[in-house]
C-alpha cells in the first residue's frame, strides 16, 4: 500500500510523513523527491523545466521505484510529495493501480494564511521565496481537481501529532 501525503510546500508533509510512519505496521518513508534529485543529477543536464515533476521519466521512475520498494520489503510506503499538475497524479494513480498497488491519497491543507506564516517563520528552513510561490498554484489546484481526488485533512489548528494520528487512524480502519 502507499499512503500518498500531497499539499503545498510548507504544509508539513515530511514532518507528517515521519511521524505516520511508526504509527503504520512495517511502513518505511519513501520521497518522490530523491527520483527527482537522481534525474536533475544525470549529466549533462536534461533540458531545463524548472521542476523535475515536469520530466516525463519522472513519474514513472516514481511509480517503479515504489514498486521495486514493496516487492523486496513489503509493508506501506509513505510517500510526501506535492504534485499540483492533475495529469502527474493521474498518470502516478494508474501507474500504482496497473501494477495492483492500493493507494490512500491525503492532501494537507491550512489556509493561507496559517500556511503564509508558517512559510514565513520556519524555523528550521527560514523564509523561503519558493515555497511562498507554490501557494496560489496549490490553491488553484485545489479549487479545480486536488480536493476531489483526495482525502483532505486540515492542519490549520491541528498539531503535527494529531495530522499523523488522524491519517495513520484512517488507514488502519479501513485495513480492519
Amino acid at each position: 500500500m502507499i499512503v500518498w501525503i500531497n499539499g503545498t510546500h510548507g504544509v508539513g508533509k515530511t514532518t507528517t510523513s515521519r511521524l505516520v510512519q511508526p504509527l503504520l505496521p512495517d511502513a518505511r518513508v519513501l520521497d518522490p523527491e530523491k527520483v527527482g534529485e537522481t534525474l536533475m543529477d544525470v549529466r549533462p543536464p536534461l533540458p531545463e523545466s524548472g521542476d523535475f515533476q515536469h520530466w516525463d521519466p519522472w513519474r514513472p521512475l516514481v511509480v517503479e521505484t515504489a514498486r521495486q520498494v514493496l516487492a523486496f520489503a513489503g509493508g506501506t510506503l509513505v510517500m510526501p510529495q506535492t504534485v499540483l499538475v492533475e495529469r502527474y497524479w493521474r498518470e502516478i494513480a494508474d501507474g500504482f493501480a496497473a501494477h495492483g498497488i492500493p493507494v490512500r491519497h491525503f492532501v494537507l491543507h491550512a489556509e493561507e494564511e496559517t500556511l503564509r506564516d508558517r512559510i514565513q517563520n520556519d524555523a528550521v528552513m527560514g523564509p523561503s521565496t519558493f515555497r511562498s510561490s507554490r501557494v496560489e498554484p496549490y490553491a488553484e489546484a485545489a479549487r479545480t481537481w486536488l480536493h476531489a481526488a483526495a482525502e483532505v485533512v486540515d492542519t490549520t489548528d491541528t498539531p503535527p501529532e494529531q495530522v499523523a494520528r488522524n491519517i495513520a487512524d484512517a488507514v488502519l480502519q479501513v485495513a480492519r
